[in-house]
């Protein structure tokens, strides 16, 4: 994996299960949703060499791994329960009267999940800024600009 995969694989951290929660993960698979183990094993395996390629220490390791797992298992939960809300979309509009408030009131909850989630996203990464040294940060922020340089 070249440098800008692994400095991305550690922002994977922070928004990984973001991008899981809204439909967006599609790299284990070709139709249809992804494979959890499929995904859990890849993105462990991007962290890992981000980690490596930033000498990180084995508590800083555990400490990241841990923070992916969790978002990883949340962000899950939230793309099952998107694609629930989905189906009980299609139900409502197969209705003859679809009634307005449970529309709503379901917009509402995924809102509502997806700022939770959000919320625990950005703490993960900055408890992430807190797990790295200040060389370590520097490392990824010196790649984190470039990227969004050419973007």
């Amino acid at each position: 994996m070249n440098g800008n995969g692994k400095t991305k694989a550690l922002m994977v951290v922070p928004v990984l299960a973001g991008v899981i929660a809204l439909g967006g993960w599609q790299g284990c698979c070709h139709h249809g949703s992804p494979d959890p183990a499929q995904v859990s094993e890849r993105v462990t395996n991007h962290v890992k060499d981000a980690l490596e390629d930033l000498k990180a220490t084995p508590d800083q390791t555990a400490k990241v791994l841990a923070l992916k797992d969790s978002l990883l298992k949340d962000g899950l939960a939230m793309r099952s329960a998107q694609k629930d809300a989905r189906t009980a979309l299609l139900g409502y509009w197969d209705e003859e009267t679809p009634d307005p408030a449970k529309v709503h009131a379901l917009i509402d909850a995924r809102i509502d999940a997806l700022r939770t989630f959000a919320h625990e996203a950005a703490n993960a990464g900055l408890q992430l800024h807190g797990i790295l040294t200040p060389e370590q940060r520097a490392q990824v922020s010196k790649k984190l600009h470039r990227l969004a340089a050419n973007h």
